[in-house]
């Protein structure tokens, strides 16, 4: 039986394509272009960053940890290829793909059969040193939360000067 915390971070990690769909699907290209300013993420490329962390963070991440512990660092993962590799998708081709590849990482955690005895073994990630993969798992709730967040605040922002006076009163604006 899987360990509470597993699926307490599953149970988020499931929702966040379908989240991500309900927020980003059919929208016009002004909400999904937006960003909060130079050197700052669209919605679009927020979203080719959750898929390129589908592809090569999290699971093998995961299973860098249960195969060498420490003896062995975690690849070193590019937090902005997605400004490389997606340009030419759709958003709505990219919000299918994530939606399949998070499946694909469930169930392939699923599959490794987790307990309470795995939670606090170490990996050795690249900058960070040796961290748990109660940590790993954490932090990649945390990421897909940290970025719905911040698909929310871009596109709120994009309404700051039409809000007029209200702004002040939207902690989101600031």
């Amino acid at each position: 039986m899987p360990h509470p915390f597993l699926n307490e971070c599953t149970a988020i990690l499931a929702r966040t394509p379908g989240t991500l769909q309900a927020m980003l699907g059919d929208l016009p290209e002004v909400w999904t272009s937006a960003t909060e300013g130079e050197g700052t993420w669209s919605p679009y490329f927020v979203v080719g960053h959750l898929i390129r962390g589908e592809q090569a963070d999290w699971i093998p991440r995961v299973q860098s940890l249960l195969k060498y512990g420490t003896s062995r660092s975690f690849e070193p993962f590019d937090r902005e290829a997605q400004f490389r590799d997606r340009t030419d998708k759709s958003l709505g081709a990219l919000l299918e793909e994530f939606r399949s590849l998070r499946q694909a990482s469930l169930a392939r955690l699923t599959e490794l059969d987790l307990g309470s005895e795995h939670l606090e073994l170490e990996g050795t990630h690249p900058h960070f040193g040796p961290v748990t993969l109660r940590q790993l798992l954490a932090t990649w709730t945390a990421h897909d939360l940290a970025h719905i967040l911040q698909i929310s605040r871009t596109m709120a922002k994009r309404l700051k000067q039409d809000v007029g006076p209200w702004a002040e009163y939207l902690s989101v604006m600031k």
